[in-house]
C-alpha cells in the first residue's frame, strides 16, 4: 500500500499524522509512505527525523486582520491543488490522509478530484478550517471528540476513533510510577503542572503563586512544574524571589522528559488543553485543571476543555481569570481537590475523563483505512 500523509503547521497536526504513518508501517512493513508539508511548518523538521520522504507545496493560512498577505493566500488556495496533483501523479498513492492545517487543503482536495481514497483526522473538538472545507469531499473523517461531528454535518463517513498516539506506551499504575520516579511515601499527593515545551507566561506565573500559597504550606504535597524553554530563566528568577527554592516538596524544571511516568504518578495535573494532552490524560484517567492557551485558532483549546468540563471530567480556568496577582481561584480549586472533602469529586473526575479515552485509536484507524482502500478499489 502506498500512502501519502499530509498535515502541518503545528505538532498538533503533525504528530497524529506520524502516529498513523508509524502504525501503517508497523502493520504493513511493505507499505511505502511519504508526506506533504510546507517549508516553514514544523513538519519540515519532524517528518525527516521520523524517516519519511517529504514533498513540499506552497500554501499559507489566512490572517484575521486586513493584510495584503491574504491576497497571496487566496491565490495559493486556488492554485496549490494543481501543484499537489503533480506530487500525486509522481507518488501514485493508494490512499491520502490529512490531519489538518492549511497544507491539508490542496493535497486532500487534489486526491479527491483524482478519485484517490481520502481520509481526514480531526483532533480538536472544533474542526479547523481545512477540515471543514474538505469534509464534503473526502471518504472518511476520523474524530477525537464525538461532539465534533455536529459541526461537520453528521453522516456515515464520520467515525470516532480517538486520537492516534505517537510512540504509545503501556499505561502505568500510580504506585508503580511513584516507585520508578523515587517519589517518597511522605508525599500523599503529587501535583504535576506544565505549560508546553515553549512555555506559557501566565500559566507559569499562576502556578508559581499556587506553589507559594498552597504547596509551600503543605509538606505532604509534592509539586513538579515545567516552565518550557522560553521562560525558564524568567520563571527561575520568580521562583527564587518567592523563596520556593527552599522547599523540598517543590521542584521547577525546564522540560519533562519522562512525561508518561510523571503523569501516571500524579494525583492532579494542571496544563494546557491541546488535543494530544487531553487524550493522554483521558487514557491515564487523571484529574485535571485546564488553563487553555488563548492564542490558538478558533480558541480550540478552550473548546476541547469545555467538552470535558460539561461532562464533569475536568476543571477549567481561562487565563483572564488568573490575571495580575490573583491566583486565588486556581489555588482554591487545587486545595479542594487534594483535601478529604474533595476526594470524592476527584475520583468522579478521574472516572469521567476515562470515558473520553480510546486506547486503541491507532489500531482502529489502520484497519479502517485498509477497508477504505479495499472498498474504493471495488
Amino acid at each position: 500500500m502506498r500512502v501519502l500523509m499530509t498535515g502541518g503547521g503545528t505538532g498538533g497536526h503533525v504528530n497524529p499524522a506520524l502516529a498513523i504513518a508509524d502504525t501503517i508501517r508497523q502493520n504493513d512493513p511493505t507499505a511505502e509512505i511519504a508526506y506533504v508539508g510546507t517549508h516553514h511548518g514544523i513538519e519540515s523538521k519532524l517528518v525527516p527525523a521520523a524517516g519519511y520522504p517529504l514533498y513540499f507545496v506552497e500554501i499559507q493560512g489566512i490572517r484575521r486582520s486586513f493584510s495584503l498577505s491574504n491576497l497571496k493566500t487566496a491565490y495559493l488556495t486556488l492554485t496549490s491543488p494543481h501543484k499537489a496533483k503533480k506530487i500525486l501523479r509522481e507518488f501514485q498513492p493508494d490512499l491520502v490522509v490529512g490531519t489538518g492545517g492549511y497544507v491539508s487543503w490542496p493535497v486532500v482536495r487534489a486526491a479527491a478530484q483524482m478519485g484517490i481514497p481520502t481520509a481526514l483526522h480531526e483532533s480538536n473538538a472544533v474542526p479547523g478550517v481545512a477540515v471543514r472545507m474538505l469534509a464534503s469531499k473526502v471518504d472518511r473523517i476520523y474524530l477525537n471528540f464525538e461532539e465534533t461531528g455536529a459541526a461537520l454535518g453528521g453522516g456515515e463517513k464520520l467515525l470516532r476513533v480517538g486520537n492516534p498516539i505517537l510512540h504509545p506506551r503501556a499505561v502505568i499504575d500510580r504506585e508503580s510510577a511513584r516507585r520508578a520516579l523515587g517519589i517518597p511515601d511522605r508525599y500523599r499527593y503529587f501535583i504535576l503542572s506544565y505549560g508546553g515545551s515553549m512555555g506559557a507566561e501566565r500559566l507559569n506565573y499562576a502556578t508559581l503563586r499556587l506553589m507559594r500559597d498552597f504547596t509551600a504550606r503543605h509538606p505532604e504535597v509534592y509539586h513538579l512544574h515545567a516552565t518550557g524553554s522560553i521562560e525558564w530563566e524568567l520563571c527561575g528568577s520568580w521562583f527564587r524571589e518567592m523563596g520556593l527554592d527552599q522547599y523540598e516538596n517543590i521542584k521547577l524544571v525546564e522540560y519533562i522528559y519522562d512525561m508518561p511516568e510523571q503523569m501516571a504518578a500524579a494525583d492532579l495535573v494542571i496544563c494546557r488543553a491541546g488535543a494530544m494532552t487531553v487524550s493522554e490524560l483521558a487514557i491515564a484517567g487523571k484529574c485535571a485543571i485546564f488553563i487553555p492557551s488563548p492564542n490558538v485558532t478558533d480558541n480550540h483549546q478552550y473548546r476541547n476543555a469545555k467538552v470535558l468540563v460539561d461532562a464533569g471530567a475536568a476543571s477549567l480556568f481561562e487565563e483572564k481569570e488568573l490575571e495580575g496577582t490573583d491566583a486565588a481561584p486556581l489555588t482554591a480549586r487545587a486545595a479542594y481537590l487534594l483535601s478529604p472533602e474533595g476526594e470524592a469529586e476527584r475520583r468522579r473526575m478521574e472516572e469521567a475523563i476515562r470515558a473520553f479515552a480510546v486506547p486503541d485509536a491507532n489500531r482502529r484507524i489502520y484497519f479502517d483505512l485498509v477497508e477504505l482502500v479495499k472498498k474504493k478499489k471495488k
